[in-house]
């Protein structure tokens, strides 16, 4: 790659700051142009810290600057429909951090408008670009553990986040905030989904009652090749962050994830203790990096992207499936969820 991109970053949270941090020192072929944040003292001292020479209140100026030639999104979800809609007027490349939206109907509004545009996207599912979800993913290919027949993953917070953060108007709940990453790996791993169920509860914050929102849940899957999944989610992991995902085959198993950080257990008479993994900001830096990177290059390289829209609008209706579910306590059919959540 002769060439670096011009990127506009828009969102200076956690993530979007982790974000600018990489794409000004780590990733090849990059080139952090722009900034763009409502809180203008969280760009200005992010912009000093790293170097960056432009700064926009308002991403439509991010977006409408000439040496921007790509915009990765990490704002809140409730604001990517306008954004990328922005985005694919001004026929500029495109990453946007999950979910695509809380809603179905502007999901599937923006895959339109994007294809339409004809600009390249690429979805931020960050998982797909973890080494042990690959390695997983090429040994099934292979064979290995024969035709893969259930699906089991475990997404845990060690806490809740602010109940501002977890506002379903703003996120889309339990089941889409969280649950999103383990829908799109069922779906990567095991074929489109038919139907789900889910149940679950305010078990562990009372206070999430205030917002609508649960903090726990477990969602049953049938696969439309007839396998079975189930994919339970919680804000009250207090040991750690657990991540992990476990593929049945007809001929072996995979499981996928760790719960030690760190390579070293204690063992006194006591008893035997090892460290866990703090965040998801541990847990996933490298993938962070290298989706980003593979984000870089596939533009660069006119490739297609590793994460399509269509990916996103897909992973968003089987949550708003699980839902659906779980607000109506019965079985919902992913064809269902046709109308917005």
């Amino acid at each position: 790659m002769g060439k670096n991109l011009g990127l506009g970053l828009i969102g200076l949270g956690r993530l979007g700051s982790s974000y600018a941090k990489y794409l000004t020192g780590r990733i090849a072929g990059a080139r952090l142009v722009a900034v763009s944040d409502v809180n203008e003292a969280a760009a200005v001292s992010l912009t000093a810290q790293l170097g960056i020479s432009k700064r926009y209140s308002r991403y439509q100026d991010l977006i409408a600057d000439e040496e921007v030639e790509a915009v990765v999104i990490v704002s809140p979800t409730s604001t990517h429909k306008e954004i990328v809609l922005e985005a694919a007027k001004y026929d500029k490349a495109i990453f946007c951090e999950k979910p695509l939206s809380i809603s179905l109907a502007e999901a599937r509004a923006m895959h339109r408008a994007v294809e339409q545009a004809g600009v390249f996207f690429q979805m931020g599912f960050m998982r797909r670009f973890d080494k042990g979800y690959v390695a997983a993913k090429r040994k099934i290919e292979e064979g290995a553990i024969g035709t893969p027949v259930v699906f089991k993953s475990s997404s845990r917070d060690p806490n809740r986040p602010s109940l501002e953060y977890l506002d379903p108007t703003h996120s889309g709940g339990l089941l889409v905030d969280c649950g999103i990453h383990d829908f799109d790996l069922a779906r990567w791993f095991m074929g489109d989904i038919a139907s789900v169920y889910s149940i679950g509860g305010t078990l562990a914050y009372p206070e999430m009652k205030e917002i609508g929102d649960i903090d726990n849940a477990i969602t049953s899957l049938y696969f439309l090749s007839g396998a079975l999944g189930v994919i339970d989610l919680s804000r009250n992991g207090v040991y750690g962050y657990d991540i992990r995902t476990e593929i049945l085959g007809t001929e072996g198993t995979i499981k996928i994830g760790y719960l030690r950080e760190t390579p070293i257990l204690v063992m006194t008479k006591e008893g035997i203790c090892h460290d866990t993994v703090p965040y998801f900001t541990e847990r996933f830096e490298q993938a962070y990096i290298t989706q980003l990177q593979d984000f870089v290059e596939n533009v660069l390289r006119s490739k297609p992207p590793a994460v399509s829209c269509a990916d996103g609008v897909a992973a968003l209706q089987a949550s708003a499936a699980a839902t659906l579910s779980f607000n109506e306590n019965r079985p919902v059919r992913i064809q269902e969820t046709s109308s917005p959540i």
